[in-house]
């Protein structure tokens, strides 16, 4: 009688992937273990069930390479199911030196805004509602008075941002028109979105009047014509032209739209209520002053230099803003109740400008003088060099803020910061990305900057450094932790 053969190679491998398969449990067992219930009872049965299952897939895939480990596989799960139950949106230290970083949310709200949008979202608000009159009211008198108290515009009204505002206000009073606006004023804002698209959007022609580096009062008078709805100013916050250069101001351009019968619009952009100098910033054009030189709208955003929520608005002559507010797409760009008791204790404060640079972020970030950054600059250095030791040097030096969102882009304002080099064997660009990726992968992700070789921390606008050394263990522990 013959004997059996003995079995292959690949045969004994196949036996010993299917003993190993056999020793991952069922979904049902691995639900029953404790430590998975109590994944359930915190985030639900079909997450958790889902979470198995992908993660047993991927077990059965790896053996017998990587036989089944229990406690491996439990944690596995709850990682797994942590990563998917967690906030997508996560708190970063933006130490980029980017003081409203577009990426990073822009504008930090005040204290007071995040009270206001607790108390709005917990339960129902008067927010069409007439306490008076017992009647439907408009959601925009909760912000409508304070706007026009600074900017003594006679009505306002309130969009989801700035580019909404512009192309609201466009659809209103010039649809189908034409409206007039300087070649050097066709501007291109973040994510690629044009001027002269959101015209075409909004349903008007676009008449481009002078040259790109000057335009003058008789560019605007040549191109107006029965067809003209209204006269457009758009403010350069994001660029800035200068040589041989021309442009109409705005009080001159009032005059001519005045002279025919035209509306006059200026489109701000990044808008502050305020005199920048006086906090010893570079100078801004306000709404107020534009409402003061003859602009009969005035649009600017609400999460740049204002300090407040994503939002758009638009102030001026109470019967266009009337127009505006009846227009169907209103209602499709209107502000939720959360952003609006948000924006109107951000416009609150400014009723108290003595106070405003401590008590507003944006504005306290920017005004922080250099010898504070500094001086956190000095304390902080001592604990990141020890976690990087032998594999970057950490060292202080002096560094350029910039506002950021399109607001002053070639204005910069002096700060400091840490900055970090590898060691000179691994000075490449793939260190300084490997360095730049570990501080990112901390629990609160550290945000700087890679520039002239080195990965810069750039420190104004790091409040809680309590919070950032408390997490720098990480690094020195090897998690995320740069070559």
């Amino acid at each position: 009688m013959a004997r059996p053969s003995p079995p292959s190679a690949s045969q004994t491998l196949d036996a010993q992937a299917a003993n190993a398969r056999a020793l991952i449990p069922s979904v049902d067992q691995t639900l029953r273990l404790p430590e998975v219930s109590a994944l359930i009872d915190a985030h639900g049965r079909a997450l958790v069930t889902d979470a198995v299952r992908s993660v047993q897939a991927r077990m059965r895939t790896a053996v017998p390479q990587s036989p089944c480990d229990p406690a491996a596989m439990v944690t596995a799960i709850a990682a797994a199911v942590n990563a998917a139950a967690g906030p997508s949106l996560t708190p970063v230290f933006n130490l980029t030196g980017t003081v409203l970083h577009t990426n990073l949310g822009r504008a930090s709200l005040p204290q007071e805004a995040i009270d206001a949008m607790i108390l709005a979202a917990s339960g129902p608000t008067n927010l069409e509602f007439d306490l008076e009159t017992g009647e439907r009211g408009d959601r925009d008198v909760h912000v409508e008075h304070w706007i026009t108290r600074l900017t003594g515009a006679e009505a306002a009204t309130v969009v989801n941002n700035n580019a909404a505002a512009v192309l609201l206000l466009l659809n209103t009073l010039a649809a189908g028109r034409q409206v007039p606006v300087s070649r050097g004023e066709l501007i291109e804002i973040g994510g690629s979105f044009r001027i002269p698209d959101i015209m075409a959007r909004a349903g008007c022609r676009l008449v481009e009047v002078g040259a790109t580096n000057r335009t003058h009062r008789r560019d605007y008078v040549s191109a107006i014509g029965p067809d003209t709805a209204l006269l457009m100013k758009v403010h350069c916050s994001n660029y800035e032209i200068q040589g041989f250069v021309h442009a109409v101001g705005e009080a001159e351009l009032a005059e001519v739209a005045k002279a025919h019968g035209l509306p006059f619009a200026v489109d701000l952009g990044s808008g502050t209520l305020v005199d920048l100098e006086r906090y010893g910033l570079p100078r801004e054009p306000t709404p107020g002053e534009m409402v003061a030189k003859g602009a009969d709208l005035v649009t600017f955003s609400g999460d740049k230099l204002l300090g407040g929520p994503q939002a758009g608005i638009i102030a001026g002559r109470a019967d266009l803003i009337a127009r505006i507010k009846q227009n169907p797409m209103k209602r499709a760009m209107r502000l939720d109740k959360v952003t609006i008791a948000a924006l109107a204790a951000v416009l609150k404060l400014y009723a108290d400008p003595d106070r405003l640079a401590r008590r507003l972020p944006t504005l306290r970030l920017l005004t922080r003088g250099t010898d504070d950054i500094h001086a956190s600059a000095l304390r902080l250095q001592p604990a990141v060099q020890a976690v990087l030791v032998g594999r970057a040097e950490v060292t202080v030096g002096d560094c350029d803020s910039q506002i950021g969102s399109g607001s002053l882009p070639t204005k910069i304002v002096p700060s400091a910061g840490l900055s970090i080099r590898p060691a000179a064997a691994k000075g490449s660009g793939a260190a300084l990305e490997a360095l730049q990726a570990a501080f990112r992968a901390l629990p609160t992700p550290v945000i700087g900057r890679i520039h002239d070789a080195a990965f810069w921390l750039d420190l104004r606008c790091l409040e809680d450094e309590d919070g950032f050394v408390a997490q720098l263990d990480r690094l020195a522990d090897g998690a995320g932790a740069p070559p």
